[in-house]
């Protein structure tokens, strides 16, 4: 196995159950995977993805944002994100919406996944809306975050078919399993960029 040299330096924000963040902390321990995880954070003191990461060995993170203004919440968890020499952040399940001024203080390093075909259904429903809509494909999506909610440019999609008799649920349940795949190779390419000869 090719030695690749040190690897990015990853933190993850999560509200949940942290299934995105597993999935990225396992692809991890993949020896020719170029990045490490070595922060999870979150804005949910008790959220269950805080206790797998600890179990991993990996250093956690909690601030509850309840009784603080946006921007005063976010200078407390981008001072964690910062000492723990985390390079790139990978939301996972971060349910808040982040200030231009956070997103644009790590520009060109944030990476979300999102449970739809974008530019279709940004926000929020996605799965109502695409059963809504009669689509055939639902889906998942990788993009790079910008200000513009669910808009920055886009790493990879998996599309998944919408059956006559899915429900919310029974196609949500299928799409996780697309962003379990999708999420950890176009983050993985994405932080190797600089490392290629290409």
């Amino acid at each position: 196995m090719p030695d690749l040299g040190p690897k990015a330096k990853v933190a993850c924000l999560l509200s949940g159950n942290g299934t995105t963040m597993s999935a990225l902390l396992f692809h991890s321990r993949l020896p020719d995977c170029p990045y490490e995880i070595v922060l999870v954070a979150s804005n949910v003191p008790d959220a269950p993805g805080l206790k797998i990461a600890e179990a991993e060995g990996i250093a956690t993170f909690a601030h509850d944002h309840h009784g603080m203004d946006r921007a005063e919440h976010e200078a407390v968890m981008d001072a964690a994100l910062r000492e723990s020499g985390a390079e790139y952040l990978a939301l996972c399940g971060y349910m808040r919406i982040l200030t231009a001024e956070f997103v644009s203080g790590w520009e060109g390093r944030m990476v979300n996944t999102h449970p739809s075909l974008l530019p279709k259904f940004k926000g929020l429903d996605t799965h109502q809306r695409a059963i809504d809509a009669g689509e055939k494909y639902g889906g998942c999506s990788v993009h790079v975050v910008t200000a513009e909610l669910d808009g920055g440019p886009l790493l990879g999609q998996i599309p998944v078919a919408i059956l006559p008799t899915d429900s919310v649920d029974s196609l949500a349940r299928r799409v996780i399993l697309a962003e379990y795949q999708l999420y950890p190779r176009m983050f993985a390419d994405y932080v190797a960029r600089p490392l290629r000869t290409d």
